[in-house]
């Protein structure tokens, strides 16, 4: 019976759903905990669950991308620049140039789609290093950021954006009572709406696509992915236009947040969208990943910033501190799930 009960326990272990189990239980642990801890200064608040999600769509959208990317085998560090740049631009063009919202919108997504396709063509046709041409990326995308404008531009005169940006969803539901006696409702943003449909599609295409299956078997092995007839280049480049996509759509979201574009704006971003996904059970030697672990990736990152705000004695520094260690854990998972996929082909 011992012996049925460890096998299966095994199987379990060793099957691609499990990392994903250890992130979910993870969140709600967390969250559970804050509760018990910081239940009096609201954190088992509805509402503050939905600023969680207010103030990290850009990353779930980021992080989704980073995701596809991942399960081919191959990586992106240039997503914040291009965050940043998107940002910049989306600023100039609506602030200093009197464009519309929607011609910015459009300039700065068909901007990340090119962004994308020569990445993808460098890393697919080429077969450059994904680290080393992201970090090309990287510079380029912050270097031109510099060159529109090293003063920050914030958005003031474009009403359409100010107003998506600040428009609030009202939910039926988790109302609070304030010291006034008025009953509150709690909210959401657009900007939430959009990353959620974001994930979404993407979940979607990954689970049920031919170009979602296609995505596992590259990253599992190229080799085999092209004795089964899969176009592997075509597929890498698909998966980074699609990051590119991804990448500027975060970027206005991130804007949307913040209203401005400056420099130094999403620096470290695409280290968080890394650890998000990779928390959230996506393998870095590609072949295994999830949205909806990610999603849950970029939840807890969010808990630990709602305990950090919650207490307010702690460093915000705590919360990178936090993070390079569940990363550390979750790699070191992987290296064990990576082991016991080993063991089971013998």
């Amino acid at each position: 019976m011992n012996s049925v009960v460890y096998d299966t326990l095994r199987k379990k272990a060793g099957g691609p759903n499990f990392l994903l189990f250890i992130t979910v239980v993870m969140f709600f642990f967390m969250y559970i905990i804050g509760v018990a801890i910081y239940g009096s200064r609201g954190f088992g608040n509805v509402q503050t669950l939905m600023n969680m999600l207010i103030d990290n769509a850009g990353l779930i959208i980021a992080a989704s991308g980073m995701t596809l990317v991942l399960i081919t085998g191959g990586i992106d560090i240039s997503v914040g620049s291009l965050v940043g740049l998107v940002c910049m631009m989306l600023a100039s063009m609506m602030e200093l140039s009197g464009v519309s919202t929607s011609v910015a919108i459009t300039v700065v997504l068909v901007f990340g789609i090119v962004f994308g396709f020569v990445q993808g063509w460098l890393v697919s046709y080429l077969k450059l290093q994904p680290f080393i041409v992201t970090l090309a990326g990287m510079f380029f995308c912050r270097g031109l950021t510099a060159i529109i404008s090293v003063e920050q531009i914030a958005i003031k005169a474009n009403e359409t954006f100010l107003a998506l940006a600040h428009k609030n969803i009202y939910l039926p539901f988790g109302a609070t009572m304030n010291k006034r006696g008025i009953l509150l409702y709690p909210f959401i943003h657009p900007s939430v709406l959009i990353a959620l449909a974001a994930l979404a599609v993407v979940w979607y295409i990954c689970k049920y696509t031919r170009f979602g299956r296609s995505l596992y078997a590259v990253g599992g092995n190229e080799t085999s992915a092209l004795l089964m007839g899969i176009n592997v280049r075509r597929t890498k480049l698909f998966a980074y236009i699609l990051n590119g996509f991804l990448g500027s759509l975060a970027g206005f979201v991130f804007c949307l947040n913040t209203t401005s574009g400056f420099v130094e704006q999403a620096r470290g971003f695409e280290m968080e969208a890394i650890s998000s996904a990779v928390i959230g059970g996506t393998l870095l030697t590609g072949g295994v990943g999830n949205v909806i672990g990610t999603f849950f990736g970029v939840l807890i990152k969010a808990t630990i910033e709602t305990y950090i705000r919650s207490d307010g004695t702690l460093s915000s520094w705590w919360n990178k501190i936090v993070l390079s260690a569940l990363l550390c854990f979750f790699i070191v998972l992987q290296s064990v799930f990576a082991s016991l996929k080993q063991k089971k082909k013998q």
